[in-house]
């Protein structure tokens, strides 16, 4: 069971990528005013959610502890980053407030993540 914890934790790990990746590789169009949301950044806040469930089910069977309150934090501001985004997901540009806070509230997720405890 450990393994197909860590393989899922790897497959988070590669939405966490997909996601920040996106919006990284955007932020030179930002500047111009031209920036957009990929299918990237949709398939990687999809993959997260759906890893993330996954590991939150997978530790449970384990009587693993899970930190409830983190996840549900963690839920909550990925659930509005995948609400941008796939609402947005068609438009020709984003506007540069709502573009950065994809991306803030992608790397605020990472850190509670990393530093919650």
């Amino acid at each position: 069971m450990d393994v197909l914890i860590h393989m899922f934790v790897g497959l988070h790990i590669i939405g966490i990528a997909a996601l920040l990746g996106g919006f990284l590789t955007q932020m030179k169009a930002t500047g111009q005013g031209a920036a957009r949301f990929t299918p990237a950044m949709l398939h990687g806040a999809l993959t997260m959610l759906v890893t993330g469930a996954v590991l939150v089910g997978l530790n449970q069977a384990q009587d693993h502890p899970v930190d409830n309150v983190k996840i549900g934090v963690k839920l909550a501001v990925l659930v509005v980053v995948l609400g941008l985004v796939y609402v947005k997901r068609d438009a020709e540009k984003v506007e540069k407030p709502l573009f950065g806070l994809v991306g803030l509230l992608t790397v605020v997720n990472v850190f509670i993540a990393v530093l919650w405890t």
